[in-house]
């Protein structure tokens, strides 16, 4: 009869190699090469020796970020389909393809200096290459006639990325700032009121969101945000236990003209 307690039989081999042999990999690296045939067969990532525990739960937030923002990014095109319009030959498929953490946008040739080789470049010729407040001042501008869809993807994206210093993964030398991350929460708050409460010169929203369908109400868009919101503010606390150190608290009014600074 095995001696091993039954918690084991129930991780995956791929857990097992990753939280037993990466530590001893760190502190023997001349074992690497030799075991890197055997370790094949435990479906081990190498690329996990350069990260620790939160680094790999930072990695897991932010690909759900990106499914997050990308379900946004869906539902506001089928609710606002005449903003797409305004960008001939562009479709949902394409524009998700733009945002991507996958993807470099080639139309623009000067990347951020601190944004990694896979990092998307939000400067867009087509919103004059703003990011951040700059992109969701034009998504709800009287006087902007493009895709006020994609400016505030751009700009609610751009900043998120921000808040990890546009990294896609982290590794252990990689430093975050609570603050910002606490930063970028507060601003999804006040993006999402904009959502709902700036219109246009005739009472009407300039992008339509959340809404009543038959009397019943769809909030879908509220828990997008939400999970977006609760996110950031997680990471927030975790960065801050990982560095020893507290969040300033802001007082910052949803309705506010500006985002509380994320720099670029």
């Amino acid at each position: 009869m095995s001696s091993y307690p039954p918690a084991v039989y129930n991780q995956s081999m791929s857990d097992i190699c990753n939280r037993r042999l990466r530590p001893i990999l760190i502190r023997a690296p001349w074992l690497l090469l030799a075991l890197i045939t055997l370790l094949s067969g435990c479906n081990f990532n190498v690329k996990n020796l350069a990260k620790n525990d939160v680094d790999m739960i930072v990695d897991q937030h932010i690909i759900e970020l990106q499914r997050l923002t990308d379900q946004l990014l869906i539902k506001l095109y089928k609710r606002n389909p005449k903003e797409l319009a305004k960008a001939p030959g562009k479709t949902i498929d394409r524009r998700l393809q733009q945002l991507s953490l996958g993807q470099v946008n080639r139309s623009s040739h000067t990347p951020p200096a601190n944004s990694s080789s896979n990092s998307p470049d939000y400067r867009f010729a087509e919103l004059n290459r703003q990011v951040g407040e700059g992109a969701l001042k034009l998504a709800f501008s009287p006087d902007y006639g493009g895709d006020r869809v994609f400016a505030m993807m751009v700009g609610l994206k751009s900043m998120l990325h921000a808040s990890y210093n546009m990294q896609t993964e982290l590794f252990i030398l990689d430093k975050l700032d609570q603050q910002l991350l606490y930063h970028s929460a507060r601003n999804l708050e006040i993006i999402n009121w904009r959502l709902n409460n700036v219109k246009d010169q005739h009472n009407q929203p300039y992008l339509l969101s959340n809404g009543y369908h038959n009397g019943v109400a769809n909030l879908s868009f509220e828990r997008l945000f939400g999970k977006m919101i609760l996110i950031q503010d997680m990471m927030a606390k975790v960065v801050a236990d990982t560095n020893n150190r507290a969040i300033t608290s802001v007082l910052h009014g949803v309705a506010s003209t500006t985002l509380l600074p994320i720099p670029f």
